[in-house]
């Protein structure tokens, strides 16, 4: 099979954002490939609560997934949303993260709300308090394709093994983890706990990624790693977005999963303990 990965630099504006999405689809389709994904946040990149409560809408009334589905429709692909930043549904947080994998018919085969919330100080000057916004979800998602079983993830999610464990023992043969991954972590961990999960798994990890300064309205402004990454089920990397927005095409043999796990089968050993 064939995966498109997309590396956005979405702004704050979603409909702006939406025209760049699907034309990146569009070219990633034209050049045969049959499972393209976004990263996340497509719809909105934005570090004002104010102006993402201005531009978000409830998952029935945003404008992008429609307009997506219908991509996926009349190219005929599966489609990862990496995610939609949306109004919550229930009370709480006012916004949820929220991952969509739509089939070839356009229909929502899964959607994952992220579960880890990014709350975390890089520097005296750069800090996220993800949680203050976002409602994190409750369950890991496994969702069932034609040409392979794919484990959803989003960004933070990538720092907890446990969850990729869980997801590969459950059958993933895939995780993707649509991201926008700030740029001091990005340097440093982006591509080596790609490469682990990886490995640890036995999966591919494919990871589209947003990238760049992100255009904005507000004084915020935000800045992301981009490096779009595919990595096999043995740890190499595959294909490297760089820094530009763009597509990066990379081929897949699903059969490769099964040989290696076959030749390290950590994910049979796996042992409960106490303590510590």
């Amino acid at each position: 099979m064939r995966a498109g990965l997309v590396q956005l630099s979405s702004g704050d504006d979603p409909s702006e954002n939406l025209v760049a999405t699907r034309g990146l689809i569009r070219e990633a389709a034209g050049q045969g490939a049959d499972f393209v994904l976004t990263p996340e946040v497509t719809n909105c990149v934005s570090g004002s609560r104010d102006r993402q409560l201005e531009v978000l809408r409830p998952e029935a009334e945003d404008r992008t997934l429609p307009a997506l589905q219908d991509e996926a429709r009349t190219l005929g692909i599966w489609l990862l949303i990496g995610s939609l930043a949306l109004k919550a549904e229930r009370p709480g947080a006012p916004f949820v993260n929220r991952s969509f994998l739509i089939g070839p018919d356009g229909a929502i085969a899964a959607r994952y709300d992220k579960l880890h919330m990014f709350d975390v100080t890089i520097s005296e000057t750069e800090s996220y308090r993800e949680s203050a916004g976002y409602q994190p979800g409750d369950r890991a998602v496994l969702a069932h394709t034609p040409f392979a079983k794919i484990g959803m993830t989003i960004c933070y999610d990538l720092r907890f093994a446990h969850l990729f464990s869980a997801l590969a023992r459950a059958g993933a043969q895939i995780i993707t983890v649509p991201s926008a991954f700030a740029r001091p972590t990005g340097q440093a961990h982006w591509e080596p706990l790609l490469r682990a999960r990886a490995i640890e798994c036995g999966a591919f990890v494919l990871a589209p990624a947003q990238t760049g300064e992100h255009p904005t309205s507000t004084d915020r402004q935000r800045r992301t790693h981009g490096h779009s990454l595919a990595v096999s089920p043995w740890g190499e990397v595959l294909a490297d977005g760089g820094d530009d927005v763009g597509i990066t095409i990379v081929d897949l043999d699903i059969d490769e999963v099964a040989k290696s796990r076959a030749r390290v089968p950590s994910l049979t050993h796996f042992r409960p303990f106490a303590g510590p």
